[in-house]
């Protein structure tokens, strides 16, 4: 990023921090039945009707549907989480907010990553605003990464989205829509917090809106000592980082029904990390410092053109870099060890069209182009990507209590080929109180650069790992040199690789038999055909194996997701969630059932067959995660506090009987127990404080869960500012 645009923005940052918006209706849950539509819009973009005394209210998300829809006409499963309980968690981090969450596991694998349904984090599409976040590292995208302060809501849907978002979105989506300014005059926030391991976050957002003209600004400053779980190695678990994040967006209503905008954000992280390396050959150990940072930007430009009444046409155009570099040195005399970068570019423009026929069918069309490209250490040159793809969606309301949503899309990619990705989903309404919800759809997750492209050779131990498009080359070039002792897999007979695809049905059903309950039941499956997986297709003469990528397994995930959620006395709100998951690999059951796995009883130490009650599934999967949340608030008193906790059952970490799939006890990391609290008080409209612990019961496991550092305690300060704040009374509910 040039010098010049950046001191502008950071300017536009600073200029408009001063103060912040009256929240003058939070969000409520999801408690009401049907309602007179009287009312206004909240800065939510939930719709309060009011019904006698009482506020009811009827959520909106865009990300099922690329359209405003009303939550409870939904039948695809979606969770949204409001900026309201966001700040009732005092959480500053999005992998803290999403990992109270039903259904929702955070993995620690090459970054702190996100598990849904039974599917690994590269599965999974993180937007912002509906924008892809890119920057995986072997396909983890680091959730830390994410900063909340400026965050209205986080959608999340969950099953195969690709019929709207391509390729990732094969579980679902999460979708963090951010503030805007939406009324005219200017608002603000600070907000610090500061807590142990000497972490500090403090971010300001501010808003300003004038006439046509508004703006919205985002700042962020995150850094932390680090921690040691191991203290007596005298190195740390985490290092110490700092990082900067810089969001903003700029709209002009051009003309009645025109509007034009820009978004841009920058995110910056750097760090140093020591370790000690050990040389094979003589047993020494060398310490070695790590210097490494990141860079990225996303940029967006658009139109919105509002056509006759109900009408929309949506322009954009979207790109964003993401950029690593990782220099390790010697700490003896400074000399270099290895040096390796990451850059990589993504541009998308996209046209969507909504067409409202009447009250009850809209057909939304959708076309677009991606452009993709990496250059890095272990590729030889840069590499291109390029993906056409065209979207079409339907949704009608028969009789008032039928809603369906039809719709596919089709991708075509210059590399793997083609995809049409459909999806159908259906509610019926019997009541007020009670909806049955059902869906069936494809998804899809095209193969990436290092799948295709790789070319990485571990200067230590020796491996080897090619893309497919690499392999016969590197292979032939091994053996003409003598490195090659035998060849497993001849190469040429390798297929090209496909993309991996799933089918998944969820059937479900939401129950409010009276406004203070709200419960949600779904029951899923998915069957995911031509898994991608890498397996070794020839031995060096060192011993190590060359490995390569390959099209070779099946499996499914399936289980049952429920939560429910009541209010007490309209200050407290009790929820919890469950979710029951087997995640297994179909071709290990058919093996299983053939007599081809084998294990050592433990007890008469004889080597037996296994059977298919032995076999625990895919690794790194919990059979049971459960979570609590107890929230007060008092808008009186300006009282509040929290109490949650999260339950993460045992699951699978690897092979240690020698049959390479999850079937001993001695291969489980046991389930664990996380509880959070928090306390906070408001001072009249101004300011606001909060303390809380993470982890009150101080839970570690240094062997297998680096991202828990142990028990956190914080506090965090507020500061709101607006146009209005001594001339009238905020309504708090």
């Amino acid at each position: 990023m040039k010098i010049t645009p950046f001191v502008l923005f950071v300017i536009l940052v600073i200029t408009t921090l001063v103060g912040y918006a009256d929240n003058k209706y939070y969000t409520l849950p999801r408690l009401c039945t049907d309602s007179t539509k009287i009312a206004t819009k909240a800065k939510s973009d939930s719709v309060i009707f009011n019904k006698g005394k009482e506020l009811i209210l009827e959520e909106v998300a865009v990300t099922a549907t690329r359209t405003d829809k009303n939550t409870l006409d939904l039948p695809i499963p979606i969770t949204i989480i409001d900026e309201k309980q966001i700040r009732q968690m005092g959480s500053m981090r999005l992998n803290e907010v999403l990992q109270e969450q039903t259904g929702l596991a955070i993995i620690n694998d090459h970054g702190t990553g996100l598990q849904m349904q039974g599917f690994a984090s590269d599965y999974t599409l993180i937007l912002i605003d509906g924008e892809p976040i890119i920057g995986r590292t072997a396909g983890t995208l680091d959730l830390t990464r994410l900063a909340v302060g400026n965050i209205e809501r986080i959608e999340i849907v969950k099953g195969p989205s690709s019929s709207l978002y391509g390729s990732e979105a094969l579980a679902g989506v999460v979708n963090i829509i951010t503030k805007k300014a939406t009324q005219d005059g200017y608002s603000g926030e600070i907000r610090s917090r500061y807590g142990s391991n000497n972490t500090l976050d403090i971010n300001g957002t501010g808003t300003f809106k004038i006439g046509k003209f508004s703006l919205t600004a985002f700042a962020n400053r995150y850094s932390t000592g680090g921690y040691s779980l191991r203290p007596e190695t005298g190195l740390k678990t985490v290092s110490p980082f700092q990082n900067y994040a810089f969001n903003t967006r700029l709209a002009y209503q051009l003309l009645p029904k025109t509007e034009v905008y820009t978004t841009l954000r920058y995110f910056s992280e750097f760090g140093n990390s020591i370790f000690n390396l050990t040389d094979a050959g003589t047993n020494s150990i060398e310490s070695l410092t790590n210097k490494a940072d990141i860079s990225e930007y996303n940029l967006k430009v658009g139109l919105i053109q509002k056509i006759g009444k109900a009408d929309r046409l949506l322009v954009h155009a979207y790109t964003t870099r993401y950029d690593t570099r990782s220099l390790m040195v010697y700490n003896s005399d400074g000399s270099l060890y290895d040096f390796s970068f990451f850059t990589q570019n993504f541009t998308r423009p996209e046209v969507q069209y909504d067409r409202h026929w009447n009250e009850k069918n809209t057909t939304t069309f959708g076309t677009g182009v991606v452009f993709e490209d990496v250059q890095a250490t272990r590729y030889d040159d840069k590499k291109y990507f390029r993906t056409y793809y065209g979207f079409v969606q339907h949704d009608i309301k028969l009789f008032n209590r039928l809603f369906i949503i039809a719709g596919a899309r089709y991708d075509a990619h210059n590399v793997y080929g083609s995809r049409l990705s459909p999806k159908m989903a259906a509610q019926f309404k019997f009541s007020e109180q009670f909806r049955l919800k059902a869906s069936f759809g494809q998804g899809f997750k095209a193969p990436d650069f290092r799948q295709i492209y790789l070319n990485f050779t571990n200067p230590s131990a020796g491996y080897s790992v090619f893309g497919t498009e690499e392999v016969i080359g590197r292979i032939n070039q091994l053996q003409s040199s003598g490195q090659i002792s035998q060849v497993l897999i001849d190469p040429n007979t390798l297929e090209p690789i496909r993309a991996e695809f799933s089918t998944a049905y969820n059937i479900g059903f939401q129950l409010i038999p009276v406004k203070q309950i709200n419960w949600n039941v779904n029951i899923f499956r998915n069957d995911i055909n031509d898994l991608i997986e890498t397996a070794p297709i020839a031995t060096k003469i060192n011993g190590q194996s060359v490995f390569s990528y390959f099209n070779v397994a099946r499996a499914f995930t399936q289980g049952l997701e429920t939560d429910v959620s009541f209010k007490i006395l309209k200050k407290v709100t009790i929820s919890g969630g469950y979710q029951y998951l087997e995640a297994k690999n179909k071709k290990v059951i058919e093996d299983i059932e053939a007599g081809l796995y084998f294990a050592r009883n433990a007890e008469t130490g004889k080597v037996e067959k296994l059977n298919v009650s032995q076999y625990g599934g895919l690794y790194n999967r919990s059979k049971h995660m459960i979570n609590a949340k107890v929230f007060f608030e008092d808008s009186n008193t300006g009282w509040g506090a929290s109490l949650r906790a999260v339950y993460r059952g045992a699951y699978g970490f690897g092979d240690t009987n020698g049959n390479l799939i999850l079937d001993d006890a001695s291969e489980y990391v046991d389930g664990y127990t996380l509880w959070n609290a928090s306390v906070s008080k408001r001072f009249k409209k101004y300011a606001s404080i909060m303390l809380g612990v993470d982890n009150i019961g101080d839970f570690k496991n240094v062997n297998f869960i680096s991202s828990l550092p142990g028990r956190i305690l914080y506090c965090t300060a507020q500061f709101y500012f607006d146009n209005q704040t001594f001339k009238k009374k905020t309504t708090y509910e």
